[in-house]
């Protein structure tokens, strides 16, 4: 379903690419794309999520998105730093799924802040020394700020196991011995004070970021993993998690179950509804079930042909042959299930379907690598490999739900496909609105991602600003209290280092300020005021991480909470921040602009290496 035309898209304009400001005689002109580009998902961080539409000016179709990923993903750009913007952003999402947003904005405003640098005459080279050491310091932070997870969320009571009477009087005993003449080996300490494992209902709700619908699917799904014990969940295996969108449906259909829920036309539902109730054999093939795919790096080039290879013959007809050597091979080792991860030719599908042969295209590869190990299948790339020893067996399959959609007459049929004690968990999302089905899956896929590497890393950060706010003060901190004490090679007070560090700091109150306005109750000067006067002394800290928190943790649980009458150090108002994926982005943040403003560099000055101005150039 096609969304409604937006009555505003988002575009970016040839003047804000552009760039107009003029330093020292020249452009820098890749800094100021950047930092426009950082502009626009603004409205993303925080809590408080928004919409925005895409809209193509040739095919005037549109597109519904609300994370970073998603806008860079539909804009198509083609400047350089353009380019540059969209490979960063992507490699930082493959790896960790959230933290674009953080990432684009300190890359645009720390780009601000190497302009305003340039501006007032500090040469590149400084500029790149005092922001590398500037980075080191929010590293530093991180590191002693950084909150462990076991027995996180559970009260000082809970979180060390009381000792039995029995256990007194033994280590009693045992301390008798240890004095006597007649035992002289020290006796082994019975432990009485075991740390539990993290509350993960509590980690999960202090990661919601304003998605609590969203991680509450997780959690769901981290329970049925753990077996509804949620206090030994100290891993949470994303490879065997799925998502399955349902168009049609209101969002309070929207469930985690276990299995595979995959999506099947009517024809194949039947054979499904035939296959209900047996142990299935099943085959797994990793690729196209097609007669010319080739797998990487042996895609015959389209045209040519082989001397000697016969040209009479029609490639329909060695299509219908290879089909009919396929099916046949499926029917001979009793195969009833089909697992391909790429697309599989109509030929085969309909072949199959006149064998009783159910076949699921599109699977993912890590769900083809679980089911293989539970069932004891052995995937291929080509059905022509398969042989005994690669099928496995019982796997289940059942009707999960039947939708109406399609063609007239036609049904989409949900299908469950389970085997043993996999631990496949499908959250399957649903919405009425077609276009919001994809935020929807990226909301999960994040929330996921943020437990996951909360719980893989064993620590989190305090979230909610207080850890930018720490950096902050320790950034300005070094610039009043050192700056002018590091000398230079000749010798003389280094000034430039301390403006460099005010500058990245004021970065990051920004960072901050700009997620107070997205809750709707700051303008920016009075989100910066507030800001700035929370760190006016060090006590202070505490109480901006209050001020920031509470609104946060306000916003996505649908309460304004107060200041003055509840505490932030309190398990059930606390919010985190994962702890590495944090750290990547503001590495991955200042290596981008550290690339732009090299380039520019070279743009404006030439690369000459006979030339003393060499130093002055960063070299990756």
């Amino acid at each position: 379903m096609r969304p409604r035309r937006p009555s505003r898209t988002v575009k970016l304009h040839r003047r804000e690419m552009q760039g107009t400001a003029v330093i020292n005689g020249r452009q820098h002109v890749g800094l100021q794309k950047l930092s426009a580009l950082a502009g626009v998902t603004h409205s993303f961080l925080g809590p408080v999520k928004k919409y925005k539409f895409i809209q193509d000016d040739t095919s005037e179709e549109s597109t519904l998105v609300s994370s970073c990923h998603r806008v860079f993903e539909n804009l198509g750009l083609t400047c350089a730093a353009g380019q540059l913007v969209c490979e960063t952003i992507q490699a930082h999402h493959k790896v960790y799924h959230t933290g674009s947003g953080c990432l684009l904005f300190l890359a645009g405003a720390w780009s601000q802040a190497a302009l305003d640098g340039l501006q007032r005459g500090i040469s590149v080279a400084h500029i790149v020394s005092a922001m590398s050491e500037g980075l080191q310091i929010c590293m530093d932070v991180c590191g002693k700020r950084s909150i462990s997870t076991d027995g996180l969320g559970l009260k000082k009571s809970e979180s060390r196991k009381p000792s039995c009477p029995l256990q007194r009087a033994t280590k009693a005993r045992s301390k008798g011995l240890r004095l006597s003449r007649h035992f002289c080996e020290a006796t082994p300490e019975i432990p009485v004070n075991q740390p539990k494992h993290p509350d993960t209902v509590h980690l999960a709700e202090g990661l919601s970021h304003g998605c609590p619908d969203a991680m509450k699917l997780v959690v769901k799904a981290c329970r049925l993993q753990s077996g509804d014990n949620l206090q030994n969940a100290t891993l949470f295996s994303l490879d065997k998690v799925l998502t399955c969108a349902l168009p049609g449906l209101p969002e309070d259909h929207t469930s985690v179950v276990p299995g595979c829920i995959v999506l099947v036309c009517t024809e194949r539902a039947l054979i499904a509804r035939r296959l209900e109730g047996q142990q299935l054999s099943v085959a797994l093939i990793d690729g196209d079930l097609k007669d010319a795919y080739r797998h990487l790096g042996y895609n015959r080039p389209s045209g040519l042909t082989r001397v000697g290879e016969p040209t009479t013959l029609p490639s329909s007809s060695r299509e219908e042959r290879w089909t009919e050597k396929v099916v046949t091979r499926l029917a001979e080792l009793g195969v009833n299930l089909v697992l391909v991860t790429g697309l599989v030719s109509e030929q085969v599908t309909a072949r199959c379907c006149r064998h009783q042969i159910l076949v699921v295209e599109k699977v993912r590869a890590s769900t083809l690598k679980v089911i293989g190990d539970a069932s004891g299948a052995v995937p291929v790339t080509y059905a022509t490999q398969l042989s005994r020893h690669c099928i496995g067996s019982g796997v289940d399959v059942a009707i999960w739900r039947e939708l109406e959609g399609g063609q007239r007459g036609n049904l989409t049929v949900a299908v469950n496909v389970s085997v043993g004690r996999s631990e496949l968990v499908t959250a399957v999302l649903t919405s009425c609105v077609h276009s919001k089905l994809q935020a929807l899956e990226d909301q999960f896929w994040s929330c996921a991602h943020r437990l996951h590497h909360a719980l893989k890393d064993g620590a989190v950060l305090p979230g909610a600003g207080e850890t930018e706010m720490v950096c902050v003060h320790h950034l300005r901190k070094q610039a009043e209290g050192s700056g002018f004490v590091q000398l230079t090679e000749a010798g003389a007070p280094d000034p430039l280092r301390a403006v460099v560090l005010h500058l990245m700091a004021d970065g990051l109150i920004d960072y901050l300020s700009t997620v107070m306005v997205n809750t709707g109750k700051f303008s920016k000067l009075g989100a910066k005021t507030v800001a700035n006067q929370c760190l006016q002394g060090y006590d202070s800290l505490t109480v901006a991480s209050n001020v920031l928190q509470h609104f946060s943790q306000g916003e996505h649980t649908g309460r304004v909470a107060s200041v003055e009458t509840e505490s932030c150090n309190s398990p059930s108002s606390r919010v985190y921040d994962c702890l590495n994926v944090k750290r990547e982005a503001w590495r991955r943040a200042l290596d981008l602009v550290f690339l732009i403003l090299q380039a520019d560099a070279e743009v404006i000055t030439g690369v000459d290496r006979q030339r003393d101005g060499e130093q002055d150039l960063m070299h990756l």
